[in-house]
């Protein structure tokens, strides 16, 4: 007997039955029954009906190039300074122009990526919804009225 007849499978492994023999054991499967076809005017009203309920369900194009924008500024420079400030840490050190503990690095990359982490979910909620209004510099008074909304939809959603 060769050793893989001897060892015993591991229960993730697949069983290793004959190529042959796997086919003859197999239970014959019946057909599956065909489900009836909709109409032509069954699947027009509910294609209409999907595609009105995801246009209502989409950002606006002018909201979401905004919600991009403000998470660009609010994530990007921060996690950039966080790039810049290792990059330049690594010069530093490496060069022996100034000599600082490696633990002051990790905490201030740290900081930077963290604050660039929230300001992803700053942009999208300091942005205004309306496609109307461009809302103001900071976002401080949207950022507030879109977490209420989102508080809110929170809310009853759990009540439900």
């Amino acid at each position: 007997m060769d050793s893989d007849s001897q060892r015993q499978s591991l229960p993730f492994e697949p069983g290793r039955a004959k190529p042959n023999q796997a086919k003859k054991d197999r239970p014959a499967r019946p057909a599956k029954a065909q489900p009836a076809q909709p109409s032509a005017a069954q699947t027009a009203a509910t294609k209409s009906a999907k595609r009105s309920r995801q246009q209502a369900e989409q950002i606006p194009e002018v909201v979401s190039r905004r919600m991009i924008r403000r998470m660009l500024v609010f994530s990007g420079i921060p996690t950039a300074t966080g790039l810049a400030t290792f990059v330049g840490a690594y010069f530093l050190l490496t060069r022996h122009i100034l000599e600082f503990p490696k633990a002051l690095v990790l905490v201030s990359t740290l900081v930077c990526f963290g604050v660039g982490f929230i300001g992803l979910s700053y942009g999208v909620l300091s942005s205004s919804w309306e496609e109307e209004t461009d809302g103001s510099l900071l976002g401080v008074s949207e950022f507030s009225l879109n977490l209420g909304r989102m508080i809110q939809a929170w809310r009853e959603s759990r009540q439900r």
